[in-house]
């Protein structure tokens, strides 16, 4: 197949076609062109501190293994026995040494090596090489201030490439104080019937939905919406490779309403600035996505999710709470109840924007309606690139310029053959 992709996105117009949330054909290139390429998050190093831990979780479709091996090394692996091709590893997360098919019962090593095969002396005649026939590894993996990323993709970029300017955001969240961050309260995991880049780009880039979709949270006092009005510094951001950021001004809380995390913002608040920049004193990024599908907030929650497709009008989500690590247990606490309450499974915000996705993914599917653009016009030709942001900015803090720059990422991806061409 061969996509017209000039057809579908038209970024410097602000023009998005509907097929590309619904039509299976363009979702079956996206899992080859976009998540069989591109770096994606695969957890944090705090949910695997032991040597021995593991936990399952997607690249696209495919599942994947990661393992923290007997000496310690991170490593990621298809979760796919090398026999049959049953799933090797049913469990979420634990702590193994090996891993045994249910099927046949052949055992790998947490480091990827086939160790075990039944029958390998008299029904193989001991003529396997099992050397050859280990689990599949990803192409490579590493690392940002904790946060474990892979590729299947050995031409694809390094990360420190592929984050580029966003690495500096990503500190905002992941590495304010020393020792970084860590995942508090498990995994929460739920599906949405909707396409997986609208959520992507909502949380890259939609300020303006805060006032309408969340009215109910607002007007009870339950979050503050600093986004959906004019004040000094923040808006939007593209750092550049699809990475979308929302920020709110230097002086507005970008968290939850609650004393105890206000304060404990106040406090950090001098030490943070010193640490990442006087940039902060700009803007404080709030909200944001690492193209392709992982999203991560402060406000209302501590939280990251990553928006894992399940075919083009259904997603997992797998989402978590971290707190900076040094934080007092008190307020880690509250951090963890507050990010439950507003964006858990039943979140109150969460249920609110969860609605819109599935109606937007639904409806769309119509010949008619698909035949027409979506518009994404909101800002055009109020942005521009700030150098002392690293990225381009949107004139006033809510306007389409973020989704047009994640949008024209995908489309140069999606026709793109090699990374020479993207």
């Amino acid at each position: 197949m061969v996509l017209d992709v000039n057809s579908l996105v038209d970024a410097d117009a602000g023009l998005i076609s509907r097929r590309i949330f619904i039509e299976d054909d363009i979702y079956q290139e996206e899992l080859e062109r976009i998540f069989a390429r591109c770096w994606l998050f695969l957890c944090h190093e705090s949910q695997i501190p032991n040597p021995g831990d593991f936990l399952t979780t997607y690249m696209g479709e495919d599942s994947v293994l990661v393992i923290r091996d007997t000496s310690g090394k991170i490593g990621a692996f298809l979760n796919v026995c090398a026999h049959r091709g049953n799933r090797l590893c049913r469990a979420d997360n634990g702590n193994a040494s090996a891993f045994t098919c249910a099927y046949h019962g052949w055992t790998y090593g947490n480091n990827g090596d086939l160790q075990g095969v039944p029958n390998l002396k008299d029904a193989y005649y001991d003529d396997l090489d099992r050397t050859k026939w280990g689990l599949i590894s990803v192409a490579q993996l590493d690392t940002y201030k904790g946060l474990v990323f892979a590729t299947f993709d050995n031409n694809a970029p390094s990360l420190t490439d592929y984050l580029g300017e966003m690495a500096w955001y990503l500190d905002c969240f992941f590495d304010r104080r020393e020792g970084g961050v860590e995942v508090v309260g498990g995994v929460h995991k739920w599906i949405i019937p909707c396409n997986w880049k609208l959520p992507a780009e909502n949380f890259g880039g939609d300020a303006y939905h805060v006032a309408w979709n969340h009215l109910s949270a607002l007007t009870s006092g339950f979050t503050q919406a600093p986004a959906a009005r004019q004040t000094l510094g923040g808006g939007t951001i593209s750092p550049g490779n699809g990475h979308c950021i929302l920020a709110v001004g230097a002086d507005d809380y970008a968290a939850a309403p609650v004393e105890i995390i206000q304060e404990y913002e106040e406090s950090i608040r001098a030490e943070t600035v010193e640490r990442l920049g006087r940039r902060l004193l700009k803007m404080t990024p709030n909200v944001g996505t690492l193209f392709p599908h992982m999203s991560f907030l402060r406000g209302s929650s501590r939280s990251f999710r990553v928006w894992h497709p399940k075919g083009p009008d259904k997603i997992e989500v797998i989402s978590c709470q971290f707190v900076d690590k040094a934080a007092p247990p008190e307020v880690k606490e509250a951090l963890r109840v507050t990010g439950l309450r507003a964006f858990g499974p039943s979140g109150v915000l969460e249920q609110d924007d969860m609605d819109n996705w599935e109606e937007c993914t639904r409806i769309n599917r119509g010949a008619v309606t698909r035949r027409y653009a979506l518009n994404y016009q909101m800002g055009l030709g109020h942005d521009s690139f700030d150098d002392g942001l690293g990225g381009w900015s949107s004139d006033f803090r809510i306007s389409d310029s973020n989704p047009r720059h994640f949008y024209r990422r995908w489309a140069s991806l999606m026709q793109a053959d090699t990374w020479d061409q993207v």
